[in-house]
């Protein structure tokens, strides 16, 4: 990288957060966007009615992120998964979930340097943002590791149905709720587990706080409805009639969104399933 290509994104990343920084205070004076209006108009979604859902064919191209493969299962982006362009998606990403510009802007961009391609001229195909250790992981929450699934587009079941029987809470309604709690502790398990079993296991701090991001999201998007999970998490599909769960009316910040990232991030511990670990090492088996 040259000096006045990091100068340049140096600049980017400084103006992104301070922009943020606004738009968080905006949102503490600004009134909430209304129930069943939190699509803009005119956006795929608006009032709950979502386009229609296809599961990917043989030929079409997904990835690690259930977020990005729903807006490709409803044709809110190309339904092939290919020839995405970095401007479109952070587009729809926030017309979709509510997050704000900066996220929206912040998120391609960092995808684009990952990839070395231009955010503004070049495209993606989904499966090309599963480069091991840029964004995906190893210690998911919903894959196996890269060194025992190459095809991060494949989900591991059991590891999802796991995850939503993990929930301890309920709303008013009576809906099983997933805590910031319930995913700190099933994040501590995978940790643990594919230290102890993968031997190509690598999880820089970075990634943590990468995968404590995902994990977040379950519930300041969803907020951690489980019902509503599981269509998202096992089918990538948008359950019909939901909306986010982010009203403010410029979306989640990166600033507001970190604060339940450290929330999940400060209460894994990994030691709690050393055990767990063990036991898994002794099988000698794929972590289930």
């Amino acid at each position: 990288m040259g000096f006045f290509e990091a100068l340049s994104r140096l600049f980017f990343d400084v103006g992104i957060l301070s922009w943020d920084v606004l738009l968080t205070l905006s949102n503490l004076v600004r009134r909430n966007r209304r129930i069943r209006h939190v699509t803009p108009q005119g956006q795929p979604g608006y009032g709950g009615c979502w386009p229609e859902y296809r599961p990917p064919g043989e030929t079409d191209s997904r990835c690690s992120c259930p977020a990005l493969n729903a807006l490709a299962n409803h044709g809110i982006i190309s339904r092939s998964g290919r020839d995405i362009s970095f401007v479109e998606v952070g587009n729809h990403i926030r017309a979709t979930y509510n997050f704000s510009p900066t996220f929206c802007s912040f998120v391609p961009h960092f995808a684009a340097r990952m990839l070395k391609k231009s955010y503004s001229k070049d495209t993606f195909d989904l499966k090309e943002l599963d480069l091991h250790n840029g964004i995906e992981h190893d210690a998911s929450l919903l894959r196996l590791d890269t060194a025992f699934q190459p095809d991060q587009s494949i989900k591991h079941v059991p590891f999802i149905e796991e995850l939503l029987a993990a929930a301890t809470s309920k709303d008013e309604a009576g809906n099983d709720l997933i805590t910031t709690k319930d995913l700190s502790r099933m994040l501590g398990k995978r940790r643990a587990i594919a230290r102890a079993v993968n031997k190509d296991f690598s999880l820089s701090f970075f990634h943590k706080i990468f995968g404590s991001t995902n994990a977040a999201t379950l519930v300041t998007v969803f907020g951690g409805r489980v019902d509503h999970l599981h269509s998202f998490l096992l089918h990538e599909r948008l359950p019909e009639g939901w909306e986010s769960h982010i009203r403010q009316p410029y979306g989640m910040t990166l600033t507001t969104l970190n604060k339940t990232i450290l929330k999940v991030e400060l209460g894994v511990h990994e030691q709690d399933w050393a055990e767990a670990a063990r036991e898994a090492v002794e099988r000698r088996t794929v972590p289930t």
